[in-house]
């Protein structure tokens, strides 16, 4: 029983001690890293933007929407630049007309072309990459950062567009429920996008 009670004083008193708490990932500088993941989770354009744009691209199938694992996250670095050079370029207005095209695209299953999903996509992540380096404060490492923001757009795009493949395979019939489905979605987009237009022309 004494040695019961020994371990627990024991475990309580490292859990008490001061150097136990040892920053290693700020001390690194990885925390700016982090910071450029899931920056663009905290604002709700990015993660509505987005996910639209990887059912987007895998509503178009693998073959068309696979640029995007390329395409989007140099947008995003892109766009970071450019912010970084000339400021915010972005205005709620932008991002409302770039969800509603992509919302009318998948409510009418257009069948665009790889070049047009491509520019699209990269069109998007530029808005999007200067709107999240607008927020930077002078100390941020500013590389970390485009990289951690660069990471989160793949991941994002990526498995949104192989989950919409997997729901939807690009040789589905047109009238099945799963392509009704997506087009649905593609409705409730662009009823968000018109949204976010009136709003943006309100203030």
């Amino acid at each position: 029983m004494t040695l019961k009670y020994a371990r627990g004083w024991i475990a309580a008193a490292l859990l008490l001690l001061p150097s136990a708490a040892d920053a290693h990932i700020i001390a690194a500088r990885l925390g700016d890293f982090y910071m450029g993941a899931l920056h663009p989770f905290t604002d709700l354009q990015d993660v509505i933007l987005w996910t639209a744009m990887g059912v987007l691209a895998g509503s178009l199938g693998a073959s068309k929407g696979r640029w995007l694992i390329l395409v989007f996250p140099l947008g995003l670095l892109a766009g970071l630049a450019v912010g970084r050079m000339f400021g915010p370029v972005t205005g709620g207005l932008a991002d409302a007309s770039m969800l509603l095209v992509i919302g009318v695209l998948l409510a009418a299953a257009a069948r665009i072309p790889t070049v047009l999903l491509c520019a699209i996509a990269f069109g998007l992540a530029a808005l999007r990459g200067a709107a999240n380096g607008s927020d930077l404060a002078p100390d941020t490492d500013r590389l970390l950062f485009a990289a951690g923001l660069a990471c989160a757009g793949y991941t994002v795009v990526t498995l949104t567009m192989a989950l919409t493949v997997m729901f939807r395979p690009t040789a589905a019939d047109p009238t099945s429920w799963q392509a009704i489905a997506v087009r649905a979605l593609g409705g409730w987009i662009a009823a968000i996008g018109l949204m976010m237009a009136s709003f943006a022309l309100a203030s």
